[in-house]
């Protein structure tokens, strides 16, 4: 694992502006949002302060309870598997004293979309990584890849139906589509959301640079989407696709420790070398 250096608790007063927007964009329809009907799941802590100079991770372990999502041939599902993932993650990340790690779920229940971005924002999460181990049409889609969000259009095709897969999530669950683009809803949208997709971009290529020695990439760049999951106005967003489940020789992969470990292990690495770059841009800028 690598090291992470000594963060300073500075903050700029664009970052204070960001986030300033982004409480303000949450708080513009929790009136609306107490009207509606809520999933019923397992009771989280979702305010837990962060320690002084601690960056906050928020791991969304994709899918999960009533939404099982890609199942594999052999009728491994992709909500048990990425549960397990996470966890690795968090595992790994637990020794680094300037990094906390923290989960959307911890069990196999259901949350809403929409809903895993405001818990990362109740949390002041620093970044936030939605991981899937997914599915295609074809068996012999594989590899990893890394998502950012886009508001122009899907990067390729495979980024197109991976995206509308993934938003179909909550209509699993009985959540209504109107509660899944609230954040575009917003006129403050636009002012904020450039930033964001940039550092999305660049945590993309940090993890993309770890992940290529341990596993084959299903594309080598950061693609692109209009994922539900990564619409959070501050902060830098991805989804990660650790495999495809629906390919055989990666579902097996998928189910032993040791892959689950590895694929961990260099995502954490990726994170830890983002906040790296990060905290060198700031002493330097």
């Amino acid at each position: 694992m690598k090291k992470i250096s000594q963060m300073t608790p500075l903050t700029s007063r664009r970052q204070l502006l960001l986030s300033g927007l982004a409480l303000a964009l949450l708080a513009t329809r929790s009136t609306s949002a107490r009207a509606e009907p809520r999933v019923t799941r397992p009771h989280t802590s979702r305010t837990k302060p962060s320690t002084p100079g601690k960056k906050i991770v928020m791991i969304d372990p994709g899918h999960g309870g009533i939404d099982s999502g890609a199942v594999g041939h052999g009728g491994s599902e992709e909500k048990h598997v990425v549960l397990e993932i996470a966890n690795h993650i968090r595992q790994q990340l637990s020794t680094h004293p300037h990094i906390e790690v923290r989960l959307t779920r911890e069990s196999d229940h259901f949350i809403p979309l929409g809903e895993r971005v405001e818990i990362a924002h109740q949390h002041g999460a620093d970044l936030f990584m939605s991981v899937h181990a997914d599915g295609y049409t074809s068996p012999s889609a594989n590899g990893a890849s890394v998502f950012a969000l886009s508001n122009r259009g899907a990067s390729s095709t495979m980024a197109r139906y991976l995206s509308q897969r993934e938003n179909a999530a909550d209509r699993v669950g009985g959540v209504q589509a109107a509660d899944k683009d609230r954040y575009l809803q917003q006129v403050l949208f636009d002012l904020v959301q450039t930033d964001t997709i940039k550092n999305s971009l660049i945590l993309g290529q940090h993890l993309l640079g770890q992940i290529r020695p341990v596993h084959h990439l299903h594309s080598q760049h950061t693609e692109q989407a209009a994922f539900a999951v990564l619409k959070s106005p501050s902060i830098p967003s991805v989804l990660v696709e650790t495999s495809f489940i629906t390919n055989p020789a990666e579902e097996k992969l998928l189910g032993t420790t040791a892959f689950r470990q590895k694929i961990a292990g260099a995502i954490a690495d990726g994170i830890v070398s983002f906040f790296d770059r990060d905290e060198t841009t700031r002493r330097t800028g």
